[in-house]
């Protein structure tokens, strides 16, 4: 399989810079990062590539009992900030599967990590996505979370605590007012997954080749506008 390693750095490059933080409320990123061995957990897959799906972790209701789990320190103890959206990953598609696990040159440096963690606060995290996605996108973990950076900093992000507090909440409503703070994103667009009680747990944007956006596959698009929706505020 070829890599889209050229075409995702060229299409990156069309697209404006921005902050990536916008969701880590005083996050700073650490000074030191120790990138953890990350071992296969399924079969390789490498497939052209079609679209990809950032997907994005709404991090109160993933802490809810994690907290004081050293694991997930720096995202749920909220001793290295407090977070709202984070980036779960950016995933390279290929019609009904996606590719993973591709050929890593090598893992991650400790320099390439620490300026993400205020947008993925596990570096676990960071490098299992890297070595099972991203492997899949470019030979450098440098350029897929540079993307990734510049794809998250280009969102504006619907203030969702004040939504959470809308009686008779509607997936359709969050819908809505993503595609009020983004224009280009919505109905279809936006994958909406939340939990057997309804509470939110993460978003799923689907971008085209070009990284502009698309309607999502159907097995992505999850919730119907119609469901009942809650949102945890962390409280």
């Amino acid at each position: 399989m070829k890599r889209a390693g050229p075409a995702l750095a060229a299409a990156a490059a069309l697209l404006a810079p921005a902050q990536a933080a916008a969701q880590a409320y005083q996050c700073r990123s650490p000074e030191r990062v120790i990138v953890p061995d990350i071992e296969r957990d399924g079969p390789v897959r490498q497939l052209p590539i079609s679209g990809y799906t950032m997907a994005l972790s709404w991090s109160p209701e993933f802490c809810k009992g994690r907290g004081s789990q050293s694991s997930h320190k720096r995202q749920c103890s909220g001793r290295e900030g407090s977070f709202g959206l984070i980036v779960h990953g950016l995933w390279p598609e290929s019609g009904r599967t996606w590719p993973q696990w591709c050929s890593a040159p090598r893992k991650p440096r400790p320099s390439e990590l620490s300026p993400n963690m205020c947008l993925t606060p596990s570096a676990r995290l960071l490098a299992h996505e890297w070595a099972k996605h991203g492997s899949c996108m470019t030979r450098r973990p440098a350029t897929y979370y540079k993307v990734t950076r510049i794809l998250f900093g280009a969102l504006r992000m619907p203030d969702l605590d004040r939504l959470s507090r809308r009686d008779g909440l509607k997936v359709g409503d969050l819908r809505e007012q993503w595609h009020i703070a983004n224009p280009g994103w919505r109905g279809k667009r936006i994958g909406v997954d939340a939990n057997s009680r309804g509470w939110l747990r993460e978003i799923k944007l689907c971008y085209g080749k070009d990284f502009k956006p698309v309607d999502c596959p159907r097995w992505q698009v999850g919730a119907r506008d119609s469901a009942a929706l809650k949102i945890w505020r962390g409280l």
